[in-house]
């Protein structure tokens, strides 16, 4: 039996993210201004069919799913690839610093950090999936900050980190993440993460208190 982990993004559509859900018969996905991630509980050819109503032409979609699957003709396959999952299950201390909480009317500078940064996909309305919080640099600027995504019963992703590259080296990354993980155990929750194997940040993450949970497949695809 799949656990809610094994298939976060549909784990989220159908609870704690049910509100953001765009549903057709058995296809969920993320407004597009929001998330690319779309999702089945199984990936058959009816559930693609389904997925179809929802997507526009040329558009990317991303899965989440503990094993590769098969995408049926009219589909193309723009990218796939095992990345690891993480979680953290110890008690955690605060930073000595708690970072700035962001809203609505940060989402300019967010948007511009990302794409200085590419940490995942950001896009204009992807502050609606969780809290986020930011570090700025003494001048006022946005320099680093971090957020949560999928968000199920049990279960919230951290995502979203990323700090300026003159900005690194300084603990900002870390001290976001834990201040997340801490939030998020707090709130009887566990924090979970997606990070490729060979990211350097999967060092930062096993210090923090996150463990590898699971090889989780990533599959982008479009309509052909």
């Amino acid at each position: 039996m799949l656990e809610p982990l094994d298939n976060p993004i549909w784990s989220a559509l159908t609870t704690e993210h049910r509100f953001l859900a765009r549903s057709h018969g058995l296809a969920r996905r993320y407004p597009p201004d929001v998330s690319p991630f779309a999702a089945f509980l199984h990936p058959t050819k009816d559930a693609f069919a389904d997925l179809q109503r929802l997507v526009s032409a040329g558009e990317h979609i991303a899965f989440f799913t503990a094993s590769p699957f098969d995408v049926p003709g009219g589909w193309q396959v723009d990218r796939s690839r095992w990345i690891d999952q993480m979680i953290c299950e110890a008690p955690l201390d605060l930073p000595p610093v708690a970072p700035l909480p962001l809203g609505t009317t940060d989402v300019p500078e967010m948007l511009k950090l990302t794409a200085a940064t590419e940490p995942g996909p950001f896009s204009p309305q992807t502050i609606q999936m969780g809290s986020y919080f930011g570090i700025r640099a003494s001048d006022g600027r946005l320099v680093a900050m971090a957020g949560e995504r999928l968000q199920s019963t049990a279960f919230a992703e951290i995502s979203a980190v990323c700090t300026l590259p003159e900005f690194r080296g300084r603990g900002y990354a870390r001290d976001l993440v834990t201040f997340l993980a801490a939030k998020i155990l707090a709130a009887g929750k566990t924090p979970f993460l997606h990070v490729k194997s060979e990211n350097g940040a999967k060092v930062v993450y096993q210090k923090i208190g996150f463990r590898l949970r699971a090889e989780i497949w990533l599959t982008v695809i479009s309509l052909s």
